[in-house]
Formats: structure tokens, sequence, C-alpha cells
């Protein structure tokens, strides 16, 4: 079966796979697009292979690929040299570029305390060293948090602090993300803030996940009760909120939880956050992040279709 044919079979959209992306608008801001593998998760290792997931985002066109380091690097944190070679190899054949490598810093690893300084240091620097190895130069720790709106635990800044020499001397940037239920204007965006301003460093920033921008509930999932702290949705960010942040912004994560026939995510007002970041002048990637239903077939469905409305809105 071809892929035409599987997403046909399993989405039941023909006309979306059997449009070419090449029909879309070419694009014209110095935006460039890629895809996160977690978009993949449905299917990875199920009916897809690692080369077939970079394979498809390749398909649509995507120059970057993003990765989960636990997810997608067999033998995480010592992957053998062989599958770091095939690794590059698989970037060269398809023509991709490694773009965000994501990873965690698990401050609550042990039940009866918290990592020190100095582990959770060693997490971030094994993390970076092999980020470098696999050519990324953007890296999205994913720091332990101690509120509701995601505030991280205390030993962040000395650590990061402590990770930024090293982080130059590999080139690789630091950047965690914001990401709903975190707003944008936020005492969480301030203390990150701070530290920048602080070290006047240029290798600490953010990774701004579209989720801020939500504009109503999901229609594919039942309604779920509010976390505490939660942002209501009709309180959702307003893109110009971005402004301040954008000098400070490496990379984004182009969420996304349902394409409807239309070409229209229905929850994340795609046509008035993307007219910011072209304005910006903004040249880094968008990282598609299809998060919603898992159904075999559907992540790469929803990903052409998202594909296809990203080229619209940017020609």
């Amino acid at each position: 079966m071809t892929r035409k044919s599987f997403l046909e079979v399993m989405a039941g959209t023909a006309a979306v796979a059997a449009m070419p992306l090449s029909a879309a608008p070419a694009q014209k801001s110095k935006i460039k697009l890629g895809v996160t593998l977690y978009s993949y998760t449905g299917d990875y290792q199920v009916t897809m292979s690692l080369e077939d997931c970079i394979a498809d985002a390749a398909d649509l066109g995507a120059e970057g690929i993003e990765i989960l380091s636990e997810t997608h690097i067999p033998g995480y944190p010592n992957p053998d040299s062989k599958w770091i070679d095939q690794w590059h190899n698989l970037m060269a054949k398809y023509q991709t570029k490694p773009t965000c490598y994501d990873c965690w810093i698990d401050s609550r690893l042990h039940k009866d305390r918290t990592l020190t300084v100095q582990e959770s240091l060693d997490f971030l620097l094994m993390d970076m060293k092999l980020a470098n190895r696999l050519g990324f130069k953007i890296m999205r720790p994913k720091l332990g948090v101690v509120t509701p709106d995601l505030m991280p635990d205390p030993a962040w800044r000395e650590t990061i602090e402590r990770a930024l020499p090293m982080a130059e001397k590999l080139n690789v940037k630091i950047a965690p993300e914001i990401h709903s239920p975190t707003a944008l204007q936020s005492k969480i965006t301030d203390t990150y803030m701070e530290l920048i301003t602080k070290t006047k460093t240029k290798y600490f920033g953010f990774v701004i996940d579209f989720s801020v921008f939500q504009v109503r509930p999901r229609r594919d999932v039942p309604p779920r009760p509010r976390a505490a702290g939660e942002i209501p949705s009709e309180l959702a960010e307003d893109p110009k909120h971005l402004i301040p942040l954008l000098p400070y912004t490496f990379h984004y994560h182009a969420k996304f939880f349902e394409m409807t026939d239309e070409f229209r995510e229905y929850s994340i007002p795609y046509e008035k956050v993307l007219p910011v970041l072209v304005e910006s002048g903004f040249d880094g990637y968008l990282s598609s992040e299809y998060e919603g239903i898992r159904e075999l077939g559907r992540g790469a469905d929803q990903l052409r279709r998202q594909h296809l409305m990203l080229r619209q809105l940017l020609a």
C-alpha cells in the first residue's frame, strides 16, 4: 500500500493525501518549517520506524527535525557510535537538519529528595554534549516544576548559569519551554529574562509553544476539569505579547490538536499568530507538534493538513 492510499484508508481524506504540498503558494517569509517526531507518537515503533518518521516529515517539505532524547535515541544516554553515524546519514539522505533536542532534568528522580544543583548540572551537560554530537544547536530542557503554572524548581538558575560556558563552547543554546498554563506575561518569563539580562548571554532563551494561544476548548476529546492555576481558554494570550520575547526566542512549537477539512486549526488562531512572527523577521523553525487523538495514520495526515495551512498563511 502506498502512503497516499494508506492516508486515504486510515483518515478518509483522499483530497488531503492526493494534494501535493507544492500546490500551496510558495513560502515567502524567512520562517522555516520543521516537525517534532513527537507528532508520530501513535505510530512510532508500531507502524513507523525512526527513518519512516523522518521520511514522512521530509515528504511534507519539512526541513527541520526535532527529537525527544529518551524516546528517539536507542541506548540513551549512551548511544553507540554506529547509531550516531546512522542519524547523520538519515539527515543527509532526506536533506533535513536537526533543530531542537528535547530533554529532561528529572528533579524528582529520588523519592526522598530533589536533585542537587550538581546532579541537575550533570544531567544538563550530558544532554548538551549528546545534542552537539547529533548536530543540534538548540536544546529544550524540561525543568522540574513546583507550581501549577510550571514555575521551575529554584535550583534552575544556578544550574543554567553554571552550564552557560559549556553551552557557548559547544554552540548549543539552552531554551526552556513556555507552555500553557504558563503565560507569556508571567513571573516565570520575568525570572528567565532576569537571568538573560544579568549574564547578557546569547545561549539562554525560550522555546514558545502555541498552546498559549488556544482560544477555545478542543472538540476531539471530552472536556476535563480545569486544573488549579490553569489559564481559561477565554484568557488566551494576545499574540502581540510575543513581541518583547522575540529577540530571545530561538524556536517555536507549532502545537496543534485538530486540523479541519477546511485546513484550519480548530482551537488555535494561527492566522493571528503567524503575522507577528513574519513581521519580526524570525528566520528560525516552526516545529509542527501534533498532540491530538492518537490513531494509526492520523498524525501523518494531520501534519500534512497543517503544513498546507502553514504554507498558505506564510505565503
